[in-house]
């Protein structure tokens, strides 16, 4: 069982920056692959960004390449995703979620992940 708790969503004007963190309870929190997903109003939750459950891998969606970095402290069970240059169609509410290990590490598909967090609310102002 692992449990996921997203923060660092703010208000944040276009071409700034921001550092979102997933933390994750359990002690097999390094068996899983992370991902970030968001939801803006009115659309469907889509893939962002997804790192292995050793670090060693990643893969964003084309919307957030070269902008958005994600990364992993298994020490402290936590994932971060930089966000740079942002811009006002990112804003949407960014969930992180944890897939098991098993399989190549480019999930980006929600039914592949078994937990989620709650959310955390990101909006970038023109």
């Amino acid at each position: 069982q692992v449990q996921l708790v997203e923060s660092g969503g703010v208000l944040v004007q276009a071409g700034g920056s921001l550092r979102l963190s997933c933390a994750a309870s359990g002690r097999t929190f390094s068996s899983y692959d992370i991902g970030w997903f968001r939801q803006a109003p009115g659309k469907e939750r889509e893939f962002v960004v997804v790192i292995s459950w050793d670090g060693d891998y990643t893969y964003e969606a084309d919307s957030v390449k070269g902008r958005f970095i994600i990364s992993r402290d298994n020490t402290k069970n936590t994932v971060y995703l930089q966000m740079n240059r942002l811009k006002p169609e990112d804003t949407a509410v960014y969930y992180c979620a944890a897939a098991n290990m098993g399989g190549w590490y480019r999930k980006t598909f929600q039914h592949q992940y078994e937990y989620w967090g709650q959310g955390t609310q990101v909006t970038v102002s023109s």
